[in-house]
């Protein structure tokens, strides 16, 4: 970029000191020097512990399971993370058509430890809530560009976070 059209202010807040554009994102350089784009600096959350945890690398590993459709990694002021899902339409034609709940149960606890295994202490989710209803855009809690709106998702299910959390149990449902 060449900078803002007749405004030099703007252009030079848009530069770190080391010359680099500053684009809101989180990378990190693999030993090859490529560049990886890990998630947005803005969405980073501190625990109760003090940590900071990008939600944005959770979330992608949990979203590749063909049972999830949405992931939303939140925690603001908990002891650990955790993780809001909406199931995918095929599960949950399946729930009403009769299969076990207590299967899903079994396959999302599985899951959720096979992602702990990969996170840092303070990064690993204390459990999974599966959520009633899939986040729409006319719910507010998807952009119309089908990401999640984090802040509304959040507030949503304020009032309840620290019971599920507190429970001792690795899978919720709503």
């Amino acid at each position: 970029m060449l900078g803002y059209y007749k405004q030099p202010q703007l252009t030079a807040e848009s530069y770190l000191p080391d010359g680099f554009f500053k684009t809101g994102d989180r990378g990190e350089v693999d030993e090859s020097g490529r560049l990886r784009i890990t998630g947005r600096v803005k969405e980073l959350f501190k625990t109760a512990k003090g940590k900071y945890v990008a939600p944005a690398p959770i979330e992608a590993r949990l979203s590749g399971h063909p049972r999830i459709a949405e992931v939303c990694v939140t925690g603001v002021g908990l002891p650990q993370p955790f993780a809001l899902v909406t199931l995918s339409e095929e599960t949950r034609q399946a729930l009403a058509n009769g299969v076990q709940r207590s299967d899903l149960v079994s396959e999302l606890e599985c899951l959720l430890e096979q992602v702990n295994q990969k996170l840092e202490d303070h990064e690993r989710l204390d459990c999974l809530v599966v959520v009633k209803e899939p986040w729409t855009i006319e719910s507010g809690l998807l952009t119309p560009t089908m990401k999640i709106r984090r802040a509304a998702i959040e507030e949503r299910y304020a009032d309840i976070t620290e019971a599920w959390c507190s429970s001792g149990h690795k899978v919720h449902f709503e």
